[in-house]
């Protein structure tokens, strides 16, 4: 599909008349379902989230969920803060700039709520530009023992809350069975 770099699309909260879009969108970028029954678990069990749709008209192209994540500190108390993820556009749709608005967005809304941190597993190449940096280097690490290191990353969104914070951060149940 030859597409203009310049498409203009929506980004809005998700609501239910986009769920099989965004069922779909998770589908079809993932070529599995389990993103997306991840995120359909999220919606059911989680109380707090941000979801945000991408979408010309009504067609769906691109969505990202934002959900409660908790630092643990190696002096036992924790931080609550959000996990980036899945972030998902349609394959026809990718590389003009959806992912990046869905991003944008969510970190932006997120850092309004006055949430701390972000954390995503995911691409070290693509999340920098958002200024996500390896936790690692903070002294965070991932509950998932077997995410590499340079893919865990963390936006610190509240410098002040987040000092002293070497520890775990432990995602919600629900991602445990992605495959």
């Amino acid at each position: 599909m030859n597409l203009d770099k310049q498409l203009k699309f929506n980004i809005q909260e998700e609501t239910e008349q986009y769920l099989a879009g965004i069922r779909l969108v998770h589908r079809l970028a993932f070529h599995a379902d389990g993103e997306a029954e991840v995120v359909d678990r999220l919606r059911e069990n989680c109380p707090v989230f941000i979801s945000l749709v991408a979408k010309i008209g009504e067609k769906v192209l691109g969505h990202v969920l934002f959900t409660p994540a908790r630092l643990i500190k190696n002096q036992g108390w924790s931080i609550e803060g959000l996990g980036l993820g899945p972030l998902a556009v349609l394959p026809e749709y990718q590389k003009l700039g959806i992912g990046t608005g869905l991003c944008v967005e969510g970190l932006t809304r997120a850092a309004l709520a006055g949430y701390p941190f972000v954390v995503v597993i995911g691409d070290s190449a693509y999340y920098p530009r958002f200024g996500f940096k390896k936790a690692s280097t903070f002294g965070i690490r991932c509950a998932y023992e077997d995410v590499p290191d340079e893919a865990f990353m963390i936006k610190i969104l509240k410098p002040k809350r987040m000092t002293d914070v070497e520890g775990v951060v432990y995602y919600r149940q629900e991602f445990d069975s992605v495959s």
